[in-house]
């Protein structure tokens, strides 16, 4: 008979789809910047790249708090949203409404990762992994401003350079 499932197991489950996404976004984040015609949106891209890199080291820790390895599961949800991000950027190259686009897509990424963290961190803490929950807020703090300073670029001038073109 299959062993029952726990909570920890869920938490340990979600953290490994996580880590996959943050490595994949990494991979994505020097391709979004490319694409950028702003130059506000492609250090934007930049500076959420180093963040980034400080996310998965933090996923490294939760990992080790668990006495596990770090380790990634392929995460569907994440592929599909960056490969959206990266139809947006083909179907939309040298025209006004791309970077609008982009902020978009990277918009959807910020989203999916703030419901893994929010999610990550209330479990930790049900678990009594304050270490862990700690960290995940550290991480989840850092997604929702990233997301609100991408509203701020679109509001800047994103989307009326694309609604006037």
């Amino acid at each position: 008979m299959a062993k029952e499932k726990t909570l920890e197991d869920l938490f340990h489950d979600t953290l490994k789809d996580i880590y996959y996404a943050e490595r994949k976004i990494l991979k994505a984040l020097p391709k979004m910047a490319r694409a950028a015609s702003s130059p506000d949106l492609k250090a934007a891209f930049e500076k959420h790249k180093d963040e980034t890199e400080g996310h998965v080291e933090r996923l490294q820790q939760v990992f080790e708090l668990m006495g596990k390895r770090p380790q990634g599961k392929t995460c569907p949800a994440i592929d599909g949203i960056l490969e959206e991000g990266d139809e947006i950027a083909e179907e939309f190259k040298g025209t006004p409404a791309l970077d609008a686009g982009l902020i978009s897509a990277a918009q959807a990424v910020e989203h999916y990762e703030i419901t893994r963290y929010g999610t990550l961190k209330r479990w930790a803490e049900v678990l009594g992994m304050n270490d862990a929950a700690a960290l995940l807020e550290q991480t989840l703090g850092e997604e929702s401003m990233t997301d609100e300073a991408l509203t701020g670029l679109a509001d800047a001038s994103a989307n009326e350079m694309a609604k006037a073109a």
